[in-house]
């Protein structure tokens, strides 16, 4: 991986033998977990740095609907562990989160697509940098 925009460098690629494209970004953030699962696993959070959350039902199988992204279902869910989304069209998008010490969060991103683009996560996850500066510290409470 190279290149460094604020911190996000650019994702690895992949090819599957069935065509899948797999997109992956290892992020490291400074927020403690609390927060980045707000941020990647709630309507309010998703709608900061990615995406209004027209429908969200929080739990394993709940619908998701996400604007200008289409909608789909949760497949995987382990609060402030796993959020995974599989939306018609776009693919599984899938954010596995990790604490790290002495307070932050890696997360492994990881987006199987059918389609050959450039999704722009890099652009997104610049927002959600920026969103995670500025959110209150929900480890503190």
């Amino acid at each position: 991986m190279t290149g460094v925009t604020r911190g996000i460098e650019e994702g690895a690629t992949e090819t599957r033998e069935d065509g899948t494209r797999v997109l992956h970004y290892l992020l490291r953030f400074p927020q403690p977990v609390e927060n980045v699962w707000k941020a990647v696993a709630t309507p309010e959070g998703l709608r900061a740095w990615l995406a209004e959350a027209e429908v969200f039902e929080p739990r394993l199988g709940g619908e998701v609907t996400l604007r200008g992204l289409g909608s789909g279902r949760i497949t995987a869910w382990d609060v402030e562990r796993i959020a995974e989304y599989m939306v018609e069209g776009r693919g599984r998008i899938r954010f596995h989160l990790e604490p790290t010490r002495p307070s932050g969060t890696t997360v492994r991103f990881t987006h199987e697509s059918p389609r050959d683009e450039d999704p722009g996560w890099r652009r997104r996850f610049e927002e959600l940098v920026i969103h995670l500066a500025g959110a209150p510290d929900s480890s503190a409470r």
